[in-house]
């Protein structure tokens, strides 16, 4: 018999809207991290349920700036849930980011800290 999680998908649906919330303020040409966001909600153990919420965020109605949320390395780990292994990079491109090899060269210059700035 599964597991059963001590967290109910009512919560998750709570966190994932106020992961996306943040998200949606993420101005265009800058970029944050996951753990940013969980910092931010004050959950700060909880990045790997932000990048959840991001993989998600594509079922959600309205726009969520996914491709603006990246590892802390500023690395592209989130790609795969974008169709296709190459539209998150064209589309932080497209912002003037400029990505080798899946990082993003100026995670630090252009890094939007919510926790700082909003």
């Amino acid at each position: 018999m599964p597991k059963r999680s001590s967290v109910t998908s009512a919560d998750n649906d709570g966190f994932f809207s106020r992961v996306y919330e943040v998200a949606r303020l993420i101005p265009r040409g800058r970029i944050t991290s996951y753990g940013a966001i969980a910092r931010y909600l004050g959950t700060g153990r909880s990045a790997r349920m932000v990048g959840w919420a991001m993989n998600s965020s594509h079922t959600v109605p309205g726009f969520v700036p996914a491709h603006r949320v990246v590892n802390r390395n500023g690395m592209l780990t989130g790609k795969h849930h974008f169709g296709n292994s190459s539209t998150m990079q064209q589309l932080l491109e497209n912002e003037g980011f400029t990505v080798i090899d899946d990082i993003v060269l100026e995670f630090r210059e252009r890094f939007w800290d919510p926790s700082a700035e909003l």
